[in-house]
C-alpha cells in the first residue's frame, strides 16, 4: 500500500487502524503494542503524555483517551505501524503538494486551503471529513513538501481532571 493512500484514508475517516481521536488507549496498545513514550506535553503536569509508533505521534489524556494525532513527514523516511499500512513499516518521505492532493482526490476526500496555517514559508490544507491538516514547507523556487499531518482534538474536557489530582 502507498503511504499517501494511508494518509489520505486517515484524513478521510479520522482513523488509522485502532487510532482515532477519543480512542481508548488500552485498545490502541492492545492492537499496536507498547509505544515509545516521548514525554509530557507540559513541564508542570504528568498528563497529557506524548507517545509514538515511529512517526505516528499520539497525545493521550490522563483518562487514557487519544486527544491528538499527528504523523511527522519531514524526515527522510516515514515509519508507521505495519498493522495499519498493510505490512510495510517504513516509506520514503518527500511528499509534494500535488501528490498529496492527488491521493486525497483518489480517496474521495474533500479538502480546501487552510489559511490559518498558511503564511511565510509554509502552506496548509484541511480535509472536510475529519478536519485533518496537511502542512507543507515551501522551499524557495520549489513545490511545497509535506511536513506534518495532524488531526485536531475534539475539545475533550477530561472527566478524570477532578477525579484524581494525584495523576497531575
Amino acid at each position: 500500500m502507498e503511504v499517501l493512500d494511508v494518509l489520505a484514508g486517515l484524513a478521510k475517516t479520522g482513523r488509522l487502524g485502532p487510532v482515532s481521536i477519543g480512542a481508548d488507549w488500552n485498545d490502541v496498545t492492545a492492537a499496536l503494542g507498547e509505544p515509545w513514550e516521548i514525554g509530557t506535553m507540559s513541564r508542570r503536569r504528568k498528563w497529557p503524555k506524548l507517545f509514538a509508533y515511529g512517526d505516528l505521534e499520539l497525545s493521550v489524556c490522563r483518562c487514557r483517551k487519544v486527544s491528538l494525532i499527528c504523523v511527522q513527514t519531514w524526515r527522510d523516511t516515514v515509519e508507521l505501524p505495519p498493522s495499519v499500512t498493510g505490512g510495510t513499516a517504513e516509506f520514503p518521505a518527500g511528499f509534494r503538494y500535488a501528490d498529496v492532493v492527488s491521493a486525497l482526490d483518489r480517496a474521495g476526500c474533500a479538502w480546501e486551503p487552510y489559511a490559518p496555517l498558511t503564511f511565510g514559508d509554509q502552506c496548509s490544507l484541511a480535509t472536510i471529513p475529519s478536519g485533518a491538516h496537511f502542512t507543507f514547507v515551501v522551499p524557495e523556487d520549489e513545490e511545497p513538501e509535506l511536513n506534518i499531518l495532524g488531526l485536531p482534538g475534539d475539545g475533550h474536557d477530561c472527566s478524570a481532571r477532578t477525579a484524581d489530582r494525584t495523576t497531575e
